[in-house]
């Protein structure tokens, strides 16, 4: 909580009284929004969970469904992160933060909204930080089961160099998997 030049503990005490009255929406610790009848920009649960926590990223199954690539509507949005695991209830859902290391924390792209921006994984790299971070599902019946669309989207030679700078063999042998469950071994052999 920033407020330049100002006592803080005078600054705290004007927003606990904007809370109560209904002005300021508290996000998260420090983090607060103008309440809807005073807002003016219309808040996007993907910028504000890809911002709490600097160094993170949507992923998982929030950025599969962000790209359309599974049908399921998604409760919570997911983010990996460097950083300690997080979960966090806010005014628009729930946000949880999985650590991933270092080396696997690439393949996102930035997204503008409006004035806003969030980062979202390649789906690409969504499928794979949720293999890489689900126990059991590198095999063919949890492919299945997420009930992949639009499979002919997918990039399958640039996931198999994602998979390789995981440096986990068993995402190389998900690729393998997935590139025959979808036909795309025939397409890019």
């Amino acid at each position: 909580m920033l407020a330049a030049g100002q006592d803080i503990d005078r600054v705290r005490v004007q927003l606990s009284r904007w809370v109560t009255s209904g002005r300021v929406l508290r996000i998260h610790k420090g983090w607060y929004t103008l309440n809807e009848p005073f807002r003016r920009v219309r808040i996007d649960s993907n910028v504000i969970a890809s911002t709490i926590k600097q160094g993170s990223y949507i992923s998982l199954q929030s950025a599969l469904s962000f790209h359309g690539v599974i049908p399921e509507y998604v409760a919570e949005t997911t983010c990996v992160t460097t950083g300690r695991p997080i979960a966090i209830d806010s005014p628009f859902g729930r946000i949880r933060y999985r650590h991933i290391k270092r080396n696997a924390f690439f393949g996102y792209l930035r997204v503008e909204n409006g004035l806003q921006h969030a980062y979202v994984a390649t789906p690409e790299k969504a499928l794979l930080d949720l293999v890489y971070l689900t126990p059991g599902s590198e095999d063919r019946a949890y492919l299945s089961e997420l009930r992949l669309q639009q499979t002919e989207a997918f990039d399958l030679d640039e996931m198999r160099r994602m998979a390789v700078r995981f440096d986990a063999p068993r995402l190389e042998r998900t690729v393998g998997l997935f590139c025959r469950l979808t036909g795309g071994e025939q397409k890019h052999a």
